[in-house]
This record gives C-alpha cells, structure tokens and sequence, in this order.
C-alpha cells in the first residue's frame, strides 16, 4: 500500500483551481476529494527513486473555503489519524476583507534538542499554532518563502548523524549535503514538522531559493564560481540542488495553465523514470542560466506578485556584471508594465533586499567597482577578498542592476495608471526593516517600500546586530561616502530613508492589500513565559503601517 512520506503542500489557488504537491511511498494514483465534490487526481512520476504527484484540482467555486482530502490508490492518507489540527482546505479567489500576504525568509529547520531551540521559537510554527487554535480567525491568503527553505550548507546534529551513516564525512562535502538523496532528508525535516506541515498543507505558497538552498555567497563572482567548479563534489551538489528544487518548490510556484505546456514535466511523466531528464534540465540551468526562467508572476485580484530569481539568473563576468541575465531583465520589465491597470500593488519578490543599510550598500558598491579594477589590481584582488569574506553581494553590488530596477519601478509607479504602491520584499540579511524609496528627478506616484523580513527561524550575532543598526546612522552614511569616492562610483538615481526598523528576532511580515490601500503589520515570535519553543510560543505584534496614508512605522 502507497504511504504518504511528505505533504500534501496546497501550493496554487485561485478562483476555481489549486494544486496539491505530494510525495508518496512508491507509484500510485494521487487524488484530493473536496467536501464540495470537486476534485482531481495524478499519477505519481519518479526522481531518483522518490515518487511525486502534483495534483490539480478543478471545479472550485470563487469565494469559498472547502476541506480535502488526499488518497493514495483509492486509500486516505490525510488527514492522518488522530490528527489535532483542522481540516486542510482550499480558498478559492478574493475575499471581501482584502489579499493577505504572509512572507519571510531563512528557516532553519534543525529540530530542538531537548526541548532547546537555540536559536528561539520558530515564527511558521508559531503561525500555525495560532491558526489551529482559531481555524475560522485571521488566516494569510498566501505565504511567500523568499529563500533558504533549507540549509544545504548548515545541517543539524540528526542530519550530520545520518549523513555519517552514509559516507565518510572526512571527505568533502563533509557534514553538508553532497547528493539528491541527501537533499530529500533537508526537506523532510522541515515539512514534516508537524505544525508546519499542517500549515503548508491549508494555506497556498510561492516560494524562490536562495544561496543556502545551495551553498552561501552561491554565485557570488566568476572567481568563486570557477574555484567551487574546480572542486571533486560541486558538481552533483549544484546539479542535487537545482533538481530538487525543480521537484520540491519550483513546480508548485506554476498555475495548472503553465504545468501543461512545460515540457520537462511533462516529459517526467511520460517515462517511469524521469531521473535524467531532470539532471539535464539541472545541468543546462548549470552551464547556461540565461537558457532557464526561474522567476514567474502570480496575480491575487489586484495585487501582482513577480517573484524575481536573483541567484541563479546572474552575470558573472565583471565587465558586464548584472543580477539579471538580459532575458531575465526584460521578462520581469514585460510583466511590470503589462496593464498596469489592471493592478493596485505591485509587489516584486527577490530574497536579497534592494535597499539596504546605507553604509551596507555604499561598501557593497564600492567593492564592486575595486573588483572591476576601478582601482588597479591590487585592489581588485583586495575586492575580490572582503567580497566573499563579508557577503558583499546583494542588489548594491550589481550598481547597473541596481539602477535599473530602480528605474523600472519608477517608470511603473508613474503617470494615471500606476498603481498605488509598488512594494519589494526581501529576507536574507537576519532582520527586519522598512525603507522608503525617493527620486532625485521626482518620485512616482506610487509610494514604493522595500520590506525585509528574516529570520522565520535563525539568529544573527550581537556584533552584526550592531553594525545593521550603526548602518542607519549619520556617521555612517558619511563613512559610505568616502568609500563611494574612493571607488569613484556613479551617483544613484534613487534614495531612501529607513521608516521602521531595525528589528531582530524570529519574525513574518504580513501585507494587507484592499483595494488601494495597504496596511503592514510585523509579528515575532516569542516564547510564552514557562514554555519551550514550537508550540509554547506565540506571535506578538511589534508594529504596524498604513503604508498609503502613513510615513513611519507605529510600534506596539
């Protein structure tokens, strides 16, 4: 009989469609039944002796909620037995009551030891705590996971013992993951949460990697990509990673209308194995990125959401270093400006922020002008250094990139048909921040924030807590300046102010978009006084924003 090993996620809805991911025991015929008789069904195909199915369900009335169920083979498999969570179910459209964008990034999955998180309440557990307590209360209508849902390169202590089981870990990769098999293990510790899996399987998701999905600094500079590629074991880890990612997230990110005309799924289906089709896929994304679109677009009524790959999509070579390969620019410019009308938010998803601390950004800038050799060669291989050693690769260290997405959104937040808001939401750097964006040649219409939320479930050290804060400062923006004239970099087109921030801690950010107006609110996780991680924590509100008709954060 077909067991359930992971899932099921609800990754799409909208008004009358969803998928369901699954992943089973061995081949079957997946199928979710709604209470309201729709359903749907798929067969199971193979990667690397795993078995999956993303099944589409049809026939969904708008405007509803409706419980499922998953079978394998005609048996039910979820909910599972005893279970002490609601009914998982579908959403289907815009509600009366607006969008609700829940997003963040970095989750370290790593189970506690002991009834010990060491590094604190986990903000999806704690979500899902809440939600469960009150399934008819405040629910978002999306999650947005904007990188790091695994740490390839940081395992936990379980992991390490079962990957030792496997190979000798004297041999590199060591304790960090080295294979597909391997990858599986990351995702099962951190679907298989319990809270978590019950969150993921009731609440829609879109998600895009990052570098630790990978490795950290993944795709830094040409110079690091040439030494990892000159290592024995990079290359089945990038080729592992990008597959399971393809199996685990990517597909999920795709509406019912894109899975039928993508031809590596369907090509996966039509074979019992489709292992290798899928590494050629991996391996194509490898050597030739451009050939690969990793980001899409989704729209929730009138809110677009254009989730932009920032990782794998980048130019490497310093005399035309860009975060976006020209295909990838001019997709994302295409489907910013595609009527405009017919949206009130535009909400650009990228796990590296745009906006950063100034001092953070004018270092990153310029050490990406001392990398190009702006000042000799002694600089450039200085550059190349403090490069990799500070993670200097955010949007700031591709200056052309920089701009030019800054004047996309200006462009787009201009003239009678612009939307209301144009928003970017970004984790990565372990806290969380508001900042708003402003034109030397006059701002656009449409106010335009940059909204960094991480860590779900990590920490950052006190000596960095201190630098993102002195980054804010007077001092330090006029430290940033002499930087900038010292690498004699171009003036940007744009600036900002930080309007809330910065906060540290576990946390998730969630957007409430109502027509043209939207509200922000910032919650962390916190353990309740005498209780452990998980399920004695809560989420606390720690500040909120009108975001159209307010300029600063109210903290709470």
């Amino acid at each position: 009989m077909a067991e359930l090993r992971l899932g099921p996620l609800l990754r799409y809805a909208d008004g009358s469609s969803a998928t369901v991911w699954v992943e089973a025991s061995r081949p079957c015929t997946a199928e979710v039944r709604c209470a309201d008789g729709s359903a749907g069904e798929a067969r199971t195909f193979q990667v690397a002796g795993h078995h999956y199915a993303l099944v589409p369900v049809t026939g969904l009335s708008p405007g509803t909620t409706t419980a499922y169920e998953v079978f394998l083979d005609g048996t039910r498999v979820w909910p599972l037995p005893d279970s002490r969570f609601p009914p998982s179910v579908i959403r289907t459209g815009v509600l009366d009551d607006g969008v609700r964008v829940t997003f963040g990034s970095c989750r370290w999955a790593a189970p506690p030891a002991g009834g010990h998180d060491p590094v604190g309440p986990d903000a999806l557990d704690s979500l899902a705590t809440r939600m469960a307590a009150d399934p008819d209360g405040e629910r978002p209508d999306v999650l947005l996971l904007l990188g790091d849902q695994v740490y390839a390169d940081e395992t936990s202590d379980a992991t390490k013992r079962w990957l030792a089981a496997r190979r000798d870990l004297g041999d590199a990769p060591g304790s960090e993951v080295a294979d597909y098999e391997e990858y599986t293990r990351l995702y099962y510790e951190s679907w298989l949460d319990p809270e978590v899996r019950w969150l993921l399987s009731t609440v829609p998701s879109c998600m895009i990697f990052d570098d630790h999905d990978v490795i950290d600094d993944w795709n830094t500079s040409a110079a690091w990509l040439a030494d990892m590629r000159a290592t024995a074991w990079w290359r089945e880890r990038i080729l592992s990673g990008l597959m399971s990612y393809w199996v685990h997230q990517h597909l999920g990110n795709l509406s019912p209308d894109e899975l039928a005309a993508d031809p590596l799924y369907a090509a996966v289906r039509a074979v019992p194995d489709g292992t290798d089709d899928v590494r050629a896929f991996a391996s194509k994304a490898d050597t030739d990125p451009a050939s690969v679109r990793w980001s899409y677009r989704r729209d929730f009524g009138r809110v677009r959401l254009l989730m932009v790959d920032s990782r794998a999509a980048r130019v490497l070579d310093e005399e035309s270093r860009s975060m976006l390969d020209p295909g990838e620019e001019q997709w994302l410019r295409e489907q910013a400006l595609q009527e405009r009308e017919s949206y009130d938010h535009l909400l650009i998803g990228t796990s590296l922020p745009w906006l950063l601390p100034h001092l953070v950004h004018d270092a990153e800038q310029w050490d990406s002008a001392l990398c190009r050799g702006e000042r000799g060669a002694r600089w450039a291989r200085f550059g190349e250094n403090l490069r990799r050693t500070a993670d200097l690769e955010h949007w700031a260290a591709f200056p052309t990139s920089f701009a030019a997405l800054a004047e996309l959104i200006a462009e787009v937040g201009s003239g009678p048909t612009a939307p209301a808001t144009v928003l970017v939401l970004s984790g990565d750097v372990h806290h969380a921040y508001v900042a708003e964006a402003t034109w030397a040649e006059g701002s656009p219409d449409a106010r335009v924030l940059q909204l960094t939320c991480s860590p779900v479930h990590n920490s950052v050290p006190a000596y960095m807590r201190v630098g993102f804060r002195f980054g804010w400062s007077a001092v330090a923006r006029a430290l940033g300046r002499r930087f900038l004239r010292h690498g004699r970099c171009a003036p940007l087109p744009v600036k900002w102010r930080k309007r809330g921030g910065p906060w540290f801690g576990n946390q998730l950010m969630t957007l409430t978009l109502r027509g043209r107006s939207a509200g922000l609110r910032l919650e962390q996780a916190r353990a309740r006084t005498g209780a452990g991680a998980g399920a004695g924590a809560r989420l606390g509100s720690v500040g909120t924003l009108e975001t159209v008709t307010e300029s600063t954060l109210t903290t709470e």
